[in-house]
């Protein structure tokens, strides 16, 4: 079975084209959260995703805050500007369909969060004893996370963590208990622009993890072109 599995796609619409196209056939979609916020593109890549064969999707916390249901003062001054701009972009069908999704779902042998287990929108897996305290908080073998924008797969024995951050194109066989994260489709954060994304096989338990590269320019002009904050279409050159 192969699952594809995103996160983060953040309203870059060729970023989203560029995996959905190098992923090929695929029996169902996984999309952990944040599908808006920060891209020019919201209602085409809500769109797109809604497309696609058995789709899972979650609520982000900045899909989230767009909604109204966040407190915006958490956020700085560029997420607060392209919050702003994304709530009056959204057309209402976009909107009705961000309203309906969950923050939590189970699809076994899977829990499915945007943040964390213990805080499904705002929590970090960043930190190895935040993680180590998160395996706690879920019952399936595995759980599948986004919000850091970097991949990663932590393996838990009891005692200690153990993480590895998979190349493109590499295969890996999930220990049981495990977190992972396939990265940021429209804003990675490892230091690769490239997007990312994985194919997962729940049957099999295993994670192939994917980078593509797509035509960042050409997001970044229409950033620019829409009034968003620029460093929002700088970072995406330096996958920051």
């Amino acid at each position: 079975m192969r699952v594809l599995i995103i996160s983060d796609v953040h309203a870059n619409l060729p970023a989203l084209e560029a995996v959905l196209k190098d992923a090929g056939s695929v029996d169902a979609v996984w999309c952990l959260g944040d599908l808006v916020d920060y891209g020019p593109d919201p209602n085409e890549c809500v769109d797109l995703v809604r497309q696609q064969p058995h789709l899972v999707c979650l609520l982000g916390n900045h899909d989230a805050a767009v909604l109204g249901r966040l407190d915006l003062s958490f956020f700085n001054r560029e997420a607060l500007i392209s919050v702003q701009w994304t709530q009056q972009a959204l057309s209402e069908d976009t909107r009705q369909f961000l309203e309906q999704l969950p923050d939590r779902i189970v699809v076994e042998p899977c829990t499915l969060v945007h943040g964390s287990p213990r805080n499904p929108l705002w929590e970090y897996l960043l930190d190895l004893s935040v993680v180590a305290a998160n395996f706690a908080h879920f019952d399936t073998t595995y759980c599948l996370v986004g919000h850091t924008h970097i991949p990663v797969i932590f393996h838990y024995n009891g005692e200690w963590i153990e993480w590895v951050i998979p190349k493109d194109g590499e295969t890996v066989s999930l220990k049981t208990p495990a977190i992972a994260n396939p990265g940021s489709v429209g804003q990675p954060r490892d230091h690769d622009p490239r997007a990312a994304y994985a194919i997962f096989d729940p049957e099999i338990g295993t994670w192939e993890f994917h980078r593509v590269e797509y035509p960042i320019d050409q997001v970044q002009e229409r950033i620019i072109k829409a009034g968003l904050p620029t460093y929002h279409a700088r970072r995406l050159s330096e996958g920051v």
